[in-house]
């Protein structure tokens, strides 16, 4: 129910944008369309892999790799995956909706989103340059730290 009000409020917003100015309106949704579709294969190539990973995983070895019973093992082993991925947040999230449906520990998938969002692996000869090293291994440590950090008060609060 929820979603349809977000959709009515967002179709309202959209009308009255359109009558106030067409042309920015239009231009808006040009490039919303364009974000979208660069955003496409990756998402697809990520919802591809996360199906062949459920088909060929049984839920019984997702849980002892990722489920609540992993413990930090569990959440190590997602942390490093989080920290080394480079993807869009929001094409992470209905795929880990899909995960903790089969079976992944809640504290795994919060370490999970919590490295992915803040812990730049891939990124960091980039961060290295604008801010120097120390500063760039700094954030990174203390983010992937904070990780943990944010996963066990979400288990706490949560489970």
């Amino acid at each position: 129910m929820f979603t349809y009000i977000l959709y009515i409020i967002t179709i309202i917003f959209l009308l009255l944008s359109f009558v106030k100015d067409r042309k920015k309106t239009a231009l808006a949704l040009k490039k919303a369309r364009n974000s979208f579709l660069a955003v496409l294969p990756q998402f697809l190539a990520i919802l591809f892999l996360v199906g062949v990973l459920l088909t060929l995983l049984d839920s019984g070895t997702l849980q002892s790799i990722i489920g609540t019973q992993s413990g930090v093992k569990g959440m190590i082993f997602t942390s490093i995956v989080g920290s080394v991925t480079l993807v869009p947040v929001f094409t992470v999230l209905p795929i880990v909706s899909q995960l903790l449906k089969n079976g992944a520990g809640l504290m795994q998938i919060a370490v999970f989103i919590c490295t992915l969002t803040t812990v730049g692996f891939v990124t960091m000869p980039l961060e290295i340059k604008f801010f120097g090293t120390k500063a760039a291994l700094l954030r990174n440590i203390l983010a992937y730290l904070f990780s943990f950090i944010v996963a066990f008060i979400i288990g706490v609060i949560l489970t």
